[in-house]
């Protein structure tokens, strides 16, 4: 049995989610991002890990590819239209000052970062915004 919330998240909004397949969350946090994009009405489309980006990992020197959580298409304050891929992170693996000593969370960190560095070249090349969600951002 698995140490973290896992399963498919079955859309009440079936009309804005515009993935290819049946939205997996691999952890509480995801599904409760899930949830917030399936419900809330700002939200017009939403995908869960339908995008790639190649990058080069840092501690094997290997290219491969990063899939980020989510693509969002959403209308802010003023009404305008905003498009954004989200990665959802613990703040140890997403933050310098989290990741304290642990040489697994520093390893994760690095990788990350090399990810997150793609991810905004990619991005800035479509027009779109890239972020990182921690617990901090998602329970606040």
């Amino acid at each position: 049995m698995s140490r973290w919330s896992q399963g498919l998240y079955q859309p009440t909004n079936p009309n804005k989610y515009v993935g290819k397949r049946t939205p997996r969350y691999r952890s509480s946090w995801e599904w409760a991002f899930m949830r917030f994009c399936d419900n809330n009405p700002s939200v017009t489309q939403w995908a869960s890990e339908s995008i790639q980006i190649p990058y080069r990992n840092p501690l094997t020197g290997k290219n491969t590819i990063y899939v980020p959580d989510f693509f969002i298409v959403y209308n802010d304050k003023k009404k305008q239209r905003v498009a954004e891929l989200i990665e959802v992170k613990p703040n140890n693996q997403a933050k310098f000052e989290s990741v304290g000593k642990n040489a697994q969370n520093q390893a994760a960190l690095v990788v990350n970062r090399a990810k997150w560095e793609a991810a905004n070249k990619w991005c800035k090349l479509k027009g779109i915004r890239f972020r990182v969600l921690t617990e901090s951002d998602i329970f606040k």
